[in-house]
Order: structure tokens, then sequence, then C-alpha cells
């Protein structure tokens, strides 16, 4: 059974990175001693229960379909109902189908679109561009498991169903944050300037900065390595300075109109069960013997929710 976790490491790194570590010169007191064994985020997985799972709804999946392979991503209608069913349309109509990805920014995003400026291609029966939803109300926000820990960009974060997520109680606003693989709607200085026909995906270090300043449509949860590994686009902004860098889109398709025989069986830790807490802890507080110092605090963008093949029935 594979699982999909964002960090991924081979036993002679790790080898090597103790190696490093235990030949450093430590100064003054003795260290403290190592954090007791405790499960990990892998034997946490092991032990789960198949009711701690929930199949990805094939009416808010997009397959990313590339020469390399393919891209799932699940999209959060919750948190932007307009441009999820916008990007639907867009779907449907065949949009995407030969477009290409533009820009591979390093440490940044990878996006997508139209690559003729002069000439874009018609858009049938979905919208171009429409208001942003940067924020939604709580009360769309129905499934928010909280983190324990502190946040620098919103008093509250944790996941909505398996969505990196943030809130605030005081202005009653909730919206989707910048993590790793998150799906985002281009757009330029007008906040109604994007629609979804440009889409981006954070491959880099979490541009938070970016949270309830653009319209958040979901994640990618398997196919990464398809993305993150592109080559770069020129500087400064990343975009592939000749039309043969570009890379073709054969399709985009909702896996509800893909045969289920052809479906990707992917399943996704419920956020609201006892075994996504002990996921959380088994990455905020690390045990021994590898670690010798449990951090006792986890940031919501190193929390990635597990993701793993289902099992055939």
């Amino acid at each position: 059974m594979a699982v999909f976790t964002a960090i991924q490491t081979r036993p002679a790194l790790l080898a090597l990175a103790c190696a490093l570590a235990c030949a450093l010169p430590h100064a003054g007191a003795a260290p403290a001693a190592a954090p007791a064994a405790k499960p990990s985020l892998a034997e946490v997985i092991e032990a789960s229960r198949p009711a701690d799972w929930r199949p990805l709804d094939p009416d808010n999946t997009l397959y990313l379909e590339l020469a390399a392979g393919r891209v799932v991503i699940e999209m959060a209608p919750d948190f932007a109902p307009r441009h999820v069913a916008n990007i639907k349309a867009l779907v449907r109509e065949r949009y995407f189908d030969g477009l290409a990805i533009l820009r591979a920014q390093d440490n940044w995003v990878v996006q997508w679109g139209d690559p003729d400026e002069q000439n874009p291609k018609p858009i049938k029966t979905a919208q171009r561009t429409l208001a942003g939803e940067f924020t939604v109300p709580l009360q769309n926000d129905r499934h928010f498991t909280r983190l324990p820990d502190r946040d620098g960009y919103a008093p509250q974060v944790g996941h909505s169903n398996g969505f990196p997520s943030a809130r605030d109680p005081k202005t009653g606003a909730a919206w989707l944050t910048h993590c790793y693989g998150t799906l985002g709607v281009g757009r330029d200085n007008a906040s109604d300037s994007g629609g979804g026909a440009e889409l981006y995906v954070v491959i880099g270090h979490a541009p938070r900065h970016l949270d309830r300043n653009i319209t958040v449509v979901g994640r990618v949860v398997a196919g990464m390595p398809l993305l993150s590994t592109l080559p770069r686009g020129a500087p400064p902004m990343g975009f592939y300075a000749r039309p043969e860098q570009n890379v073709p889109i054969s399709a985009i398709r909702l896996a509800a109109d893909v045969p289920e025989a052809e479906r990707s069986r992917l399943e996704v830790m419920r956020t609201e069960s006892a075994a996504y807490r002990a996921a959380v802890e088994a990455q905020r507080n690390r045990g021994g013997p590898w670690n010798k110092l449990a951090a006792g605090h986890i940031e919501l963008c190193n929390a990635p929710i597990p993701v793993r093949e289902r099992a055939q029935n």
C-alpha cells in the first residue's frame, strides 16, 4: 500500500545526517536525555481503522493529465463555491485541453493557462472572471479541527476536511492557506480579475502572506513530484522564455466524468478522527531514538494530511 507524505527521506541521507550531527562538537552542559520512544506517523497510519479514512469525492476531484503522468487535485467548494463551479465548467467544456504549464518559479509556484495572449482560446459556458473569494463566513467551515500551536498569520489554524485552513472568530471569517501543494486562482491587480482559467500550485516554502489576497480552491493530493521537479523558468517570475519550454497539458478531467476503472483510488485521513490527532502529535512531538530533541510544536504547513491508495475490495 502506497502512502503519500510530504517528505520522503532515504536511509543513506539519514545516516549521513546522523554522522554529521554526531561529529559536531557540543559545548556547555551535557545533552538532555533523548525523547522517549513514541509512535511515528507511519505507525499511526498503520494502526488506523478504515473508518478513519474517506474517499475522494469524484465531483470535486480533478485529474491533470501530463505526458509524465497524472496529478490528482481535490477542490474545496466550501471555501470558494463560485470558483470551484466555474473551474468545473471550464473542465467540462475542455478549456484546459491543449493548454500548457507556462511558469515554474523556484521555491514559489508552477502556473498553467493559455500561452497565446494575442489570440486566447475562447471560453464557452464558463466565466472568464469572478469576484474574489478570499474568505468565507465561519459557518461555511463545517469540518474545522484546530491545531494546538500558535500561528503568526491567523488567530486559529488547523485542517478543514483535510485542507489546511485558518480562521478569525472575531471577524467571523475562515480561509484556506498557502501550503505546499495548494491550488490557487491566478489574477491581476484587481480582486475580480481571475476566474480559474489560470491556476497555480505552490511548489516551495509556504507563502502564507498570500493568504486572504487570492482565491484558494484546493490542493494536490498526489502527483506533486510531476510539478515540483519541472525545469525552472527565467527570472524573475519563472515564466518560460520560449514556447517549446512550455509543458503541454493533455487534459484536465473531473473524476466523476472518468470511467470508474480509470480513476485514482485514493483516500484521505479524516481530520475529525482520533487517528488524525495522533498523526498531528506524531509530527509535532517526535519521539526517539533518532530524534534527540522533541520540538513540541508544529506549523500548519508542516502537518500534511495523510493520503493513501485505497485497498482493493
